[in-house]
């Protein structure tokens, strides 16, 4: 790990990862930490635009499905609407590509997305363009 890029993923505002599964959310956040970015978790949807309503982040993770009836189509249209300024910063996952709805979802936003199972290097690449858009 560079040092100088570690200071300056720490100096960021947090990464949100909105995520159900634990084993994933907890894979996710010590991935993101030991490569130097500080991490906000919500398991649910709502919990996620509660913390998006709240704080500042550099980036916004989402799983697709999530339980609560908000899913990550709905925590980019509450982006789009509410911090357009953090509409290119937002990352999709899912275990769910070869659904058609996902690949609607996909298809209309335009946003990245990971299909998990993924590497620590995907994900940290991934992050990494995503943090680094401003529009």
């Amino acid at each position: 790990m560079n040092p100088a890029s570690n200071s300056f993923r720490q100096a960021l505002a947090p990464v949100l990862v909105i995520e159900d599964e634990p084993s994933v959310l907890a894979f996710i956040s010590s991935a993101l930490e030991r490569n130097g970015y500080r991490v906000m978790q919500a398991t649910t949807g709502s919990e996620g635009l509660r913390l998006l309503r709240e704080h500042e982040f550099s980036g916004v993770i989402s799983d697709m499905r999530t339980p609560g009836g908000i899913n990550g189509a709905d925590v980019h249209a509450w982006i789009l609407a509410n911090r357009p300024e953090m509409a290119a910063r937002l990352l999709f996952t899912t275990g769910d590509t070869a659904s058609e709805e996902t690949a609607a979802i996909l298809v209309k936003t335009g946003m990245p997305c990971l299909e998990k199972p993924f590497r620590v290097q995907q994900l940290v690449a991934a992050v990494e363009k995503i943090v680094g858009r401003t529009h």
